[in-house]
């Protein structure tokens, strides 16, 4: 099975501290891979290393076989970003904003598309309201929309759940199981394990940027386990190492 993101011995340093610590993963095409880990352990900053946002102190990393570090446009270009914080322009209203994202990546059928997602994550009533005046939970839906909107093979998503209703999270969690069934692959970051352990495919445990744990969630339950006491326990033992 293609690998579509491929990392080796990634490093990023910011002064004296190693947010990111010679990580290596190799995710598969149609995995939703979970990258799990406390607050400040470095999930952030790989997904901006592998989205071209960040530039590593050392190390390599491929999106579908595109090397991050000598085109990250075009990498950017090809896969599905949503940020840990919600970020639209404050200028712009949510519908003008999908516009404006259709706009940039050259998509045809604009109308169509914004539609889709105004309907699907139910905020249509909205839809003409300034980025700055949106909720947070809003907010949030019109960055996943913007994720999507595109249909990309790749898709990163660092906490895409903490500010929405159990309705829409329900909505988001479904379509991101399709998503991965017809083919797409998701790489998830969050803390919140309950959720890892419902959609995840796979998983990697991550703490003061070192890769602690990799495995599936069949590998775990095989093993008569909980995702939550083995997180614990692992990171337990790593910072008393």
């Amino acid at each position: 099975m293609e690998h579509v993101i491929e990392t080796k011995n990634l490093v990023k340093k910011f002064g004296d501290l190693t947010a990111v610590n010679n990580v290596s993963l190799s995710i598969k095409k149609g995995e939703l891979f979970g990258l799990l880990g406390p607050n400040g352990s470095g999930k952030t900053t790989t997904v901006k290393l592998l989205t071209g946002q960040l530039k590593p102190a050392g190390g390599d990393a491929r999106i579908l076989g595109i090397d991050v570090f000598r085109n990250p446009i075009k990498v950017r270009d090809l896969v599905g970003i949503m940020p840990e914080q919600e970020t639209p322009p404050s200028f712009l209203t949510a519908e003008e904003y999908l516009h404006f994202v259709c706009k940039i990546r050259k998509l045809k059928n604009a109308e169509n598309r914004c539609d889709k997602w105004l309907k699907f994550l139910e905020f249509e009533n909205q839809k003409d309201v300034l980025c700055k005046d949106l909720s947070r939970g809003t907010r949030q839906k019109l960055m996943f929309a913007q994720t999507f909107i595109h249909e990309p093979k790749v898709a990163f998503i660092d906490e895409p759940l903490i500010n929405l209703d159990p309705i829409i999270q329900r909505k988001v969690k479904d379509y991101l199981k399709v998503y991965v069934r017809k083919g797409g692959t998701i790489f998830f970051c969050t803390h919140v394990l309950e959720i890892a352990e419902e959609i995840c495919t796979r998983i990697g445990i991550i703490d003061r940027g070192k890769i602690i744990y990799e495995g599936t969630l069949k590998d775990i339950r095989r093993k008569k386990q909980h995702l939550e006491g083995l997180f614990l326990k692992l990171v337990r033992e790593d910072r008393d190492a």
